[in-house]
C-alpha cells in the first residue's frame, strides 16, 4: 500500500516565521505510529527547530517537496512557490475577504490546488480544533508588561523573541516590580486564558469587575472581562450571549468606567465589526480616561481600539498613539501619548513551544480524520478550494475572487 507523503514546507513569507506545524517529536511519532503516512521536512535555515533535530529523530530532511501529496505550512505560501494540483494546509487569511490575499486565492484556484485552512478546522459544534491563541495570549501579555516597564523605566525584561522557550520567558518574571496599577484583560477564549497565565504567574491578583471599579489596592490587580461586562442592550434588555454574538449591533458599549480605572489594557476579545468599539479617540482625551499602555493582541486595524492604526512588528514592537490628533508617533516620546503593542504574529516569538503544542493538537484532533476512511466532515468543512473551484461552504468568496 502506497503511503501518503506529507511535506513540512519552509516558511518563506516575509517577515519570516520560525514556526512549523509539526515539531520533530510529532513528526517522528506519526512516522513510527501510522504506516500509511510519511512525514518529510523541507530544509530551512531559519526554522525554530533545526534540520538536524528532525534528522536526529529519523525524519527525512529534503530540499524538494514536490513529490509529497500534502504540504503543510503555517503562514501563507508565496504565490510563486505554490505547486499545482497539490493539497495544502496553512492559515490562508482569505475567509474574511482579506484584500491583501486576493491574488493568493486566485492563484490557488488557477493552479487547481486543494486548500485546507487550519482556522476552519472545527468540531460538530463549531469550536476550532487548532489555534495558536494560547501563545498569542502568553506573549501578548508578557510584551504588554514589558512595554509598561519600558515606558516607566521600572525594569528591563528579556524580549520574548530572545527567549529559547516558555520556561526561559517565565524565568524573567522575578524581574518585574509593578506599582499598584490596575489591568483590564478582555476576552474569555484561548487568547485571554494565555494572557491570564502570565498575569497570575507574575503574582498579580485577580479581582471581580465590581471590585475593580469600586476599590483601590496596595498592589497590582487585574480584571478579566467577558462581553457581558462591558456591553448592554440598547433597549435595556438583559444581556444574552447568543443574541450578542448574533446581533452585536443591538448592543452599546459600556467600557469607559473601566477605562477610568485601568492603567493598562490587554485586548484579547474577538471583535465583530458590527459591535460597539471599546472607546473612541474623543473618549481617550477625557480627563478621567486613565489607560496609558495597550497591548492589542487581537490587532484589529481601525477596529474596536482607535489606537490600533497598524500592526507593530517583532522587530519594532511599540508605537505611541496621539489621541488629540488621532495619529501614531515614535514610541515612548510623549507622556501624554498611549503606548501601543500590536504585534500581529505574537506566537512567532515562542516558536518552539507554539509549534509543539500545535502539532500535538493536530495529531489528537485532525489526524484521525486524515487517515480514516469514514468521513466525519472535519477536513471537508475546512476545505476552501478544490479542483479549481470554491467549495460550497466558501462559495461566498466568489465575488471577492472575481472583483478587481
Amino acid at each position: 500500500m502506497s503511503k501518503l507523503r506529507i511535506g513540512l514546507i519552509r516558511e518563506d513569507k516575509v517577515p519570516l516565521d520560525r514556526r512549523v506545524p509539526l515539531a520533530p517529536v510529532s513528526a517522528q511519532y506519526i512516522n513510527q505510529s501510522i504506516p500509511k503516512l510519511e512525514i518529510v521536512c523541507q530544509s530551512s535555515a531559519h526554522r525554530a527547530y533545526t534540520d538536524q533535530e528532525y534528522a536526529d529523530l529519523g525524519v527525512p530532511v529534503v530540499d524538494d517537496v514536490s513529490h509529497c501529496d500534502l504540504l503543510m505550512g503555517v503562514k501563507e505560501v508565496p504565490i510563486d512557490q505554490l505547486i499545482p494540483q497539490k493539497t495544502y494546509f496553512f492559515f490562508s487569511h482569505t475567509i474574511k475577504k482579506q484584500e491583501y490575499n486576493r491574488e493568493l486565492l486566485k492563484a490557488i484556484l488557477a493552479k487547481k490546488i486543494t486548500l485546507v485552512d487550519y482556522e476552519c478546522l472545527t468540531n460538530d459544534t463549531g469550536n476550532r480544533l487548532l489555534a495558536f491563541g494560547r501563545y498569542a495570549g502568553l506573549v501578548g501579555a508578557y510584551n504588554t508588561i514589558w512595554a509598561y516597564g519600558q515606558r516607566y523605566r521600572l525594569y528591563d525584561l528579556k524580549r520574548a523573541k530572545d527567549c529559547f522557550d516558555l520556561d526561559e520567558l517565565k524565568s524573567q518574571y522575578s524581574k518585574v516590580s509593578l506599582p499598584p496599577i490596575k489591568i483590564v484583560l478582555t476576552g474569555g477564549g484561548r487568547v485571554a486564558k494565555g494572557a491570564m497565565e502570565v498575569l497570575i504567574g507574575l503574582g498579580i491578583r485577580q479581582v471581580s469587575p465590581a471590585q475593580f471599579l469600586d476599590h483601590d489596592y496596595q498592589g497590582p490587580v487585574f480584571v478579566q472581562l467577558n462581553a457581558r461586562d462591558y456591553h448592554q442592550h440598547k433597549e435595556g434588555k438583559t444581556f444574552n450571549r447568543h443574541d450578542f454574538f448574533d446581533h452585536p449591533d443591538n448592543y452599546q458599549g459600556n467600557f469607559l468606567p473601566f477605562a477610568g480605572q485601568a492603567d493598562l489594557l490587554i485586548a484579547g476579545a474577538f471583535w465583530d465589526s458590527r459591535a460597539p468599539v471599546l472607546f473612541t479617540p474623543q473618549d481617550a482625551l477625557k480627563p478621567d480616561f486613565k489607560i496609558k499602555v495597550i497591548g492589542d493582541i487581537t490587532c484589529d486595524i481601525e477596529g474596536s481600539i482607535p489606537s490600533t492604526k497598524r500592526a507593530s512588528s517583532i522587530e519594532e514592537p511599540l508605537y505611541d498613539y496621539n489621541a488629540s490628533e488621532d495619529i501614531i508617533e515614535q514610541p515612548l516620546t510623549d507622556e501624554a501619548n498611549i503606548t501601543v503593542m500590536s504585534i500581529d504574529n505574537l506566537p512567532g516569538e515562542l516558536p518552539r513551544d507554539a509549534s509543539l503544542d500545535f502539532g500535538i493538537d493536530f495529531i489528537q484532533n485532525v489526524l484521525p480524520s486524515l487517515v480514516s476512511t469514514n468521513s466525519d466532515d472535519i477536513i471537508a468543512r475546512a476545505t476552501i478550494t478544490q479542483d479549481g473551484t470554491l467549495t460550497k461552504n466558501f462559495a461566498y468568496l466568489q465575488d471577492f475572487v472575481d472583483s478587481d
